[in-house]
């Protein structure tokens, strides 16, 4: 059974509507946890490990993470010693 992608559902804007509804008033941590247990349960209903690698390797490609930019030693801003604080100065 390939992937599918395209609309397959009848109601979505209901259901994402009751998605959120089930995140209203959880913290970023419970909701996070949410997220798992509910992913967790539709990977078991559909169960085909295939599809279930199929679909990850779709959403990293809908979403992808941008590259991040080494910091290169040169590109920071050494204090100098005019910089000093003046706390303790009186």
């Amino acid at each position: 059974m390939p992937l599918i992608t395209a609309p397959n559902f009848d109601a979505g804007d209901d259901f994402y509507e009751a998605l959120l509804s089930a995140h209203h008033g959880l913290d970023v941590d419970a909701s996070h946890a949410f997220n798992a247990r509910l992913i967790l349960l539709l990977a078991n209903h559909i169960g085909r490990q295939d599809v279930l690698l199929d679909a990850l390797s779709a959403a990293a490609r809908a979403n992808p993470v941008p590259p991040v930019s080494p910091v290169h030693p040169a590109s920071i801003d050494a204090p100098t010693p005019g910089d000093a604080s003046p706390r303790g100065q009186a």
